[in-house]
């Protein structure tokens, strides 16, 4: 399978996988115009959708599509039953698309029936992880999202974050915030600056490496831990956690 991104509004990345027949599959296809440009210029043939969560940047061009390729199967969560979802799934069930066995794992935190994909070694997590940094706690709780990035840490480390924005820089900013000095911070942040003067692209990524630079997998860290003991004593990693998101809110 080749992994394609697809460029959409201002920062949303749209995932294609396409297999060699040229069949794809589509993710979180915010808008449909750029993805059936995508598809005649590439002669895809378009065979499912997968979708993470309801937030109209993710599932507005669902209803195009399916004009379009009325046999498309849409999987999504329940909370995006009423955007074209055509099978819900649910947390552990597993699903064989093109070939290729995608597990169903809840990672609730920016909605509270975020749902991610994985087939090895592809990870589409929608809004909840993102590299350097992870999604706005719109309708979830902290300890939640904490819960979902433990999931999401348990996978393989070659596993590839393919997360829907391009929030990179500004999340390598705030990590640059709280640990000036960690050199695999500066030095993923000087990369991803270099990469966004020059309009490239920062994702995906591998899991391995986010391990190093996301401050969200690392509360249970020293350096983070001393950082926060100069202003608070917390005791959990998903206080810690919550505490990052907090800080993130206001940076």
């Amino acid at each position: 399978m080749n992994l394609i991104s697809i460029p959409a509004f201002q920062d949303n990345y749209i995932w294609v996988l396409v297999d060699e027949d040229r069949r794809c599959i589509i993710v979180d296809p915010g808008e449909a115009a750029p993805v059936l440009t995508a598809i005649e210029e590439n002669g895809w043939q378009p065979e499912a959708i997968l979708l993470t969560h309801h937030h109209h940047d993710h599932v507005g061009g669902v209803p195009a599509l399916r004009a379009k390729f009325p046999h498309l199967v849409v999987y999504g969560p329940e909370e995006t039953q009423d955007k074209g979802t055509t099978r819900v799934v649910e947390d552990g069930e597993k699903i064989l698309i093109l070939g290729c066995d995608f597990s169903v794992f809840a990672t609730p935190g920016h909605t509270s029936g975020h749902i991610s994909f994985f087939s090895f070694p592809y990870l589409f997590c929608g809004d909840t992880m993102f590299s350097g940094g992870c999604g706005r706690l719109f309708e979830g709780t902290p300890t939640q999202m904490y819960q979902s990035f433990k999931k999401i840490n348990a996978l393989p480390d070659e596993t590839l974050i393919c997360c829907a924005h391009e929030y990179t820089l500004a999340n390598m900013k705030f990590a640059l915030s709280i640990l000036p000095e960690d050199p695999a911070i500066q030095d993923y942040y000087y990369k991803v600056n270099e990469l966004r003067v020059k309009k490239q692209n920062t994702l995906p990524v591998i899991l391995k490496n986010e391990r190093k630079i996301n401050l969200f997998l690392r509360t249970d860290g020293v350096d983070l831990i001393n950082k926060i003991n100069q202003e608070t004593n917390l005791q959990q990693p998903e206080e810690r956690f919550a505490w990052l998101r907090s800080k993130k809110d206001n940076f």
